[in-house]
């Protein structure tokens, strides 16, 4: 059995956190600290929320090494990507300003395309999934809606609506050869 004995107030404070976090590996770290405080025995721990033994053993034991810093999800340091991140108002005017404007002959990028382009203007070669994720992380999506109805001329939309009604109005002739 794993010993871990809480002050009140710091029982509260972790039950607190275990009912408001939306993350769900700190709630389930969490939910271990505070059944082990209640004095449930490790197994019975694990085969209530489904996890090893160990598992148990790991969290109580980070828990009572580091406190609450020790339950907490970390992100694996993993590769930095190929992207700088100082590149990014660029893209964002390449985007913008669409492939026409780099001297392209297409109406609309695609990530292939992009990372073609960051190959040939910066010397950067990536693959397509990280220019997919670098723009996602930039918050940029490479469609370029073209016309939209809000932003046409007033006039000629008036004139064009007119022009409809007209056409609906006459009648047509019937070719039938009845």
């Amino acid at each position: 059995m794993i010993r871990v004995q809480l002050p009140a107030a710091e029982a509260e404070r972790l039950d607190a956190l275990f009912r408001s976090t939306n993350d769900r590996k700190l709630r389930d770290r969490l939910q271990i600290v505070l059944m082990a405080h209640r004095g449930r025995p490790r197994q019975d721990i694990a085969t209530d929320l489904g996890v090893h033994r160990k598992t148990v053993t790991r969290w109580a034991n980070a828990y009572l090494a580091d406190g609450l810093d020790g339950l907490r999800p970390r992100k694996p340091p993993g590769r930095p990507g190929k992207i700088p991140a100082s590149l990014a108002d660029e893209v964002r005017r390449w985007v913008i300003g669409g492939p026409a404007e780099q001297g392209l002959d297409r109406a609309n990028w695609t990530h292939e395309e992009l990372a073609d382009h960051l190959l040939k203007a910066n010397g950067i070669r990536t693959s397509r999934s990280a220019v997919q994720r670098f723009c996602s992380a930039i918050d940029i999506r490479l469609y370029r809606p073209t016309y939209r109805y809000l932003r046409g001329d007033p006039q000629k939309q008036a004139r064009a609506r007119e022009e409809l009604a007209a056409l609906g109005n006459g009648r047509r002739p019937v070719n039938s050869p009845c």
